[in-house]
C-alpha cells in the first residue's frame, strides 16, 4: 500500500508541447538509444519518382513506376492528384488551430485505452520509454457512414463543440477526397500488378479508414529523439501531405534515407495489408519521423482500409507454383486488433501476426 502511496504523488508527466518545446533538456522517457536515434548525416535522400497522376491506369508509363516503386521500397509521390490546394491549404489551418489550443481544450477529444479514435500525445508512465516527440487527432472516415451519420462533422462536433463544425467539414471533405484518390491509385496498382484496374478499386470501395493529423513540436534535443519511431502501416494505403519543413524517413537500402517535401505533392506508401493483397510482390517499408529545433512540422496522413471483415486474399492472378501463399486468409479487424494489443513496430508485425494466425491464435502470450 506504501508503495501505491507514493505513485500516486508522482502524477505522469503529460506532453504538454508548449511546455517542452523550449525546455534544453527533455524527459529522459524521450530519449532514444544512442544506435535508433538520427544522425545529422541521415539528410541523404531517397529517390523516390514523382508521379504525374493525371493519366491515371490508362497512362502505361505511370504504371511502370508506380510498379517498380513498389517493388523496391513501397513509397512514392503524387502530383496532378486533383485535391485543390485551397483545401489542403485549410486542412493545415484547421490543424494550426487545434493543435495550439490550451492541452486541457485538447483533450476533449482524448483517445481512451485500446481506441483507435481521438486526442492523443505521450505520457510518461512509470515504465515508458522512447517515446514519439509528438501529438496525433485521428477519427474514422468511412464511406458509408459519412452520408448516414454525419461521419466526421459529427465526431468534431460530439468531442469538441458546435465551434468545431467547420473543421468537422473541412476534413469529411479531405477524407472523401484522399477516398477518391486512393481509389484511382488502386487502379493504378491493379494494372501495374496484371490483374487489371477494376479488381482493388471494387475491393476498397466502401472503405473504413483512418484520418490522423501529426503534429511534432520543435524539441532542443532534436538528435536524441524522435517524433515516430520506426514503424511499417499496419493498413492498405497511405497518403501523406506533409508541410515544407521535413523529417520523414524511409529505411531502404540498409540505411535511413529522406523523403522531402514537394511543394503540391502527396507521398503514397504500400501498407503491410497491401502487402498481403499482393502476395508480397508489393513492399510495406520501415520509416519513421525526426524533429528539429526550430520550428513545428504538420502533417496529414490517410490510412486506407478495407471494409473490417473483408477477408484479405490475394488475387488468384498473383499465386502459382513459384508464388505460394506468402500470408495467410485475414480481416482487417483481426489485424488491428493484434496491433493494437501487441504492436512491434517493426518489419515483422505482419510475419508475427501471420504465425499466430496459422498456430491457432494460441500462442499470443509469447509475442
Amino acid at each position: 500500500m506504501v508503495e501505491a502511496a507514493h505513485q500516486q504523488q508522482q502524477p505522469p508527466l503529460v506532453f504538454d508541447a508548449a511546455r517542452l518545446s523550449g525546455q534544453a533538456d527533455i524527459p529522459q522517457q524521450f530519449l532514444w538509444p544512442a544506435d535508433e536515434s538520427p544522425t545529422p548525416a541521415a539528410a541523404e535522400e531517397l529517390p523516390v519518382p514523382l508521379i504525374d497522376l493525371s493519366g491515371g491506369a490508362a497512362d502505361a508509363e505511370v504504371v511502370r513506376q508506380v510498379g517498380e516503386a513498389c517493388e523496391l521500397h513501397g513509397f512514392f509521390q503524387v502530383v496532378n492528384h486533383g485535391i485543390d490546394q485551397a483545401l489542403l491549404a485549410e486542412a493545415h489551418r484547421c490543424m494550426d488551430a487545434f493543435f495550439t489550443l490550451p492541452l486541457a481544450e485538447k483533450q476533449r477529444a482524448q483517445r481512451r485505452q485500446g481506441e483507435s479514435c481521438g486526442y492523443a500525445s505521450s505520457f510518461t508512465g512509470r515504465f515508458a520509454s522512447k517515446l514519439p516527440w509528438k501529438e496525433t487527432l485521428s477519427f474514422r472516415y468511412c464511406s458509408a457512414a459519412e452520408a448516414a451519420d454525419g461521419g466526421v462533422a459529427a465526431y468534431f462536433v460530439e468531442k469538441l463543440g458546435e465551434e468545431y463544425r467547420h473543421h468537422g467539414e473541412v476534413y469529411g471533405r479531405y477524407c472523401s477526397e484522399m477516398s477518391r484518390l486512393s481509389l484511382e491509385i488502386m487502379e493504378v496498382l491493379g494494372a501495374s500488378l496484371g490483374v487489371g484496374r477494376a479488381h482493388f478499386r471494387r475491393f476498397f470501395e466502401g472503405n473504413d479508414s483512418i484520418m490522423r493529423l501529426n503534429y511534432y513540436p520543435p524539441c532542443q534535443r532534436p538528435l536524441e529523439t524522435l517524433g515516430t519511431g520506426p514503424h511499417c502501416d499496419p493498413t492498405s494505403l497511405t497518403i501523406l501531405h506533409q508541410d515544407d519543413v521535413g523529417g520523414l524517413q524511409v529505411f531502404a537500402a540498409g540505411r535511413w534515407l529522406s523523403i522531402r517535401p514537394h511543394a503540391g505533392a502527396l507521398v503514397v506508401n504500400i501498407g503491410d495489408t497491401f502487402m498481403a493483397l499482393s502476395n508480397g510482390r508489393y513492399r510495406s517499408c520501415l520509416h519513421r519521423a525526426v524533429v528539429n529545433s526550430c520550428v513545428p512540422r504538420r502533417s496529414l496522413a490517410f490510412f486506407l482500409c478495407p471494409e473490417m471483415d473483408k477477408v484479405v486474399r490475394p488475387p488468384g492472378e498473383l499465386v502459382d507454383a513459384q508464388n505460394p501463399r506468402a500470408y495467410p486468409d485475414f480481416t482487417w479487424r483481426a489485424l488491428l486488433d493484434f496491433t493494437m494489443r501487441h504492436y512491434r513496430a517493426d518489419m515483422r508485425t505482419l510475419e508475427a501476426f501471420s504465425s499466430w494466425i496459422r498456430h491457432g491464435h494460441h500462442h499470443h502470450h509469447h509475442l
